[in-house]
């Protein structure tokens, strides 16, 4: 059985100046699901998760949550409970971990919600729990994007936005990140929405992907139907027509 659709764009556009970065995109999250974007640089991935989240203007098109036409703003994304880890693991270096935690959770004013959702966040991630007290820059990049992506959870989000969650990690590094995702995916019922460079981990976690070129989706499907394709040497290549 088909699951609600939680988000929905519609012919969404763009503009940076006078270049079109995103030109009448269509995409659907159902619940649950782990949806990839992917593409060359400057196709317009990392856009499509601003606009979703609020830091971009929209020029044209719609965005509707549960079926209903909306406005995003940030602050108001995170209350209807979407969250955003943009790409560059942007920890709060200074902080704690615990701290960087409970920054994470700044919308909700419970301790009591901020304790448990805490202690449940550091289930899966044992790594940290052992480093509560420790400061954000003494930690490996690696670490540091766990952070980041356990910060992101501390709003108990429906849908959770990862701009190159791999970016600058090593191979053996990037896996264990990905598995944490997927991880995430499974044991939380989030919906996640991904864009990373790394084709083959993507695809391999992923059910559904978009191929974007040039603020366009040119392609879209299963991901392990586009895996075996020719679309993505096409479009990473270069050689698509419009």
């Amino acid at each position: 059985m088909r699951q609600e659709i939680l988000l929905k764009l519609k012919n969404i556009s763009v503009n940076y100046g006078g270049v079109k970065a995103l030109d009448g995109v269509d995409i659907n999250l159902d619940e649950g699901e782990l949806v990839a974007l992917m593409g060359p640089n400057g196709a317009g991935k990392s856009t499509i998760l601003k606009a979703i989240f609020g830091l971009v203007p929209i020029q044209s098109g719609d965005i509707l949550w549960h079926n209903e036409k909306i406005s995003p703003i940030s602050y108001q994304m995170v209350k209807r409970g979407v969250s955003f880890v943009p790409q560059g693991r942007r920890v709060f270096a200074d902080l704690s971990i615990k701290e960087n935690l409970e920054m994470g959770g700044f919308a909700v004013k419970d301790k009591r919600i901020i304790d448990q959702r805490t202690k449940r966040v550091l289930e899966l991630f044992p790594d940290l729990k052992e480093k509560l007290e420790t400061k954000a820059r003494t930690l490996s990049g690696g670490q540091q994007q766990m952070l980041a992506l356990a910060r992101g959870l501390m709003t108990d989000p429906k849908v959770l936005l990862l701009d190159e969650p791999s970016l600058g990690l090593a191979p053996k590094i990037a896996k264990e990140v990905f598995a944490k995702i997927k991880e995430i995916n499974e044991q939380h019922k989030t919906a996640i929405v991904i864009v990373e460079h790394n084709i083959k981990f993507l695809l391999e976690i992923t059910r559904r992907a978009y191929i974007l070129d040039k603020g366009k989706i040119v392609a879209e499907g299963g991901s392990r139907k586009l895996l075996k394709s020719e679309i993505i040497e096409k479009v990473f290549m270069g050689k698509t027509k419009y």
